[in-house]
């Protein structure tokens, strides 16, 4: 029997976090193919450390057509101009301190060409439809916790670190620093939050305030209203407990502080623990790797059941086997909050974006476009769709729908 009252804490990291840089170079890599072929195969890694960046991993461009001397010519090209790009994304986090920077690192590309036996899986042919780019399960949730449909929890620690990231960038906050992570206790009853018990936040600073040092005390001073702004009304009461910076001082952070690896917050960027996780990464991959394009589907098909009030909770799960473009299986599970029979979404919903399959997912949800580097910080669910096409699996477009299904 699942519980109604309860204590639950989620965590999130900021965009200058080691692990987030990783990430967004990552995502800059696979935008800077799908800007030049929409049909480009991208697995890359990133390694971030101090004054050091290192890509490695398999990508191809190539245009239908064209011969394998053009497209192996082309995917180089591109591979040549990552440089700058990745440098750009490391500016635009802020970094540009002594043991990380922007300019001075040292760059390292190992980018190879994508093997051929996972190719001749994944490409279409007149034989058969486009595979999945790789087997594996993928899952998708939603709740109504929050008006994006979110665990209250993850989404406030994503909404603390984004509004202290914004008074940072805008000089409205200068004494913070890049590198940073929350986390946010919460007492449920009945189902829903009703009230906040803890709030940790480890922010990097610079040594000073004005003239002061900074500590801990002074740090909260600062950061706290910021904070403040963006919980709702009420849920923070006389009894909440802040925790900012409790090991102290924290001058030293980022890549310089701490190595950062490609994929290794994915909690963090689906649903801080409150659901289910596949374990595959998303930064860095494709729209053919259904790690990726899948799970997106998962969270657009669960927020559409629960935006049109037919659970208050829904769990979506996928699976795959490489190189198959029909899935394996699909599940629904309402938590025993729904309104309608899960076997019957189970049958309806996969329809609802074309059989589900890799190619309709990627064509359902327009995925083969550069929108992938916003994506690497303050997770890729709970956002707002853009008018670029980015976040299109958080659109609420087949709500109508399912409630004639209903």
């Amino acid at each position: 029997m699942s519980r109604s009252s309860y204590i639950f804490t989620s965590e999130s990291v900021s965009e200058g976090h080691p692990d987030k840089v990783a990430d967004r170079i990552s995502d800059t890599v696979v935008d800077a193919f799908l800007s030049a072929e929409p049909q480009a195969r991208v697995a890359c890694e990133t390694l971030v450390t101090t004054n050091r960046i290192v890509l490695a991993g398999e990508v191809r461009a190539g245009k239908p057509g064209a011969s394998k001397a053009e497209n192996k010519a082309m995917t180089k090209d591109i591979v040549r101009s990552l440089e700058p790009k990745v440098r750009e994304a490391i500016k635009d986090i802020g970094y540009e301190q002594k043991g990380f920077h922007w300019a001075k690192a040292k760059y390292a590309c190992h980018l190879h060409e994508q093997s051929a036996h996972i190719a001749q899986g994944v490409d279409a042919t007149d034989k058969k439809d486009e595979g999945a780019g790789d087997q594996g399960i993928m899952f998708g949730y939603a709740c109504d916790e929050t008006p994006e449909f979110m665990p209250a929890t993850l989404q406030y620690s994503h909404n603390i670190l984004k509004r202290l990231a914004d008074a940072r960038h805008s000089g409205e906050c200068p004494v913070l620093e890049p590198d940073a992570k929350s986390q946010v206790t919460i007492r449920y009853e009945n189902g829903q939050p009703v009230e906040i018990l803890k709030i940790v936040v480890s922010h990097q600073h610079k040594k000073r305030i004005g003239l002061q040092t900074v500590n801990s005390k002074r740090l909260q001073g600062v950061i706290q209203p910021l904070i403040e702004q963006v919980i709702p009304a009420g849920l923070i009461t006389k009894k909440t407990k802040w925790l900012v910076n409790p090991t102290g001082r924290f001058e030293i952070g980022g890549p310089d502080g701490d190595a950062g690896l490609t994929g290794r917050k994915i909690i963090v960027d689906t649903y801080g623990g409150a659901a289910p996780h596949g374990g595959g990464a998303f930064s860095g991959k494709d729209p053919t790797k259904v790690d990726r394009s899948a799970a997106y589907a998962c969270r657009y098909l669960a927020k559409n059941v629960v935006a049109a009030g037919l659970a208050k909770k829904c769990t979506i799960q996928i699976s795959y086997a490489i190189g198959v473009a029909e899935p394996l299986s699909f599940y629904v599970d309402t938590h025993g909050t729904g309104e309608i029979d899960p076997a019957k979404l189970e049958l309806a919903l996969p329809e609802m974006i074309g059989g589900a399959t890799p190619r309709a997912i990627r064509e359902h949800l327009q995925l083969n476009r550069p929108i992938y580097a916003r994506t690497a910080a303050y997770g890729h669910f709970g956002r707002q769709p853009d008018n670029e096409g980015g976040f299109s699996w958080e659109r609420t477009d087949l709500a109508d729908e399912l409630r004639k299904l209903a």
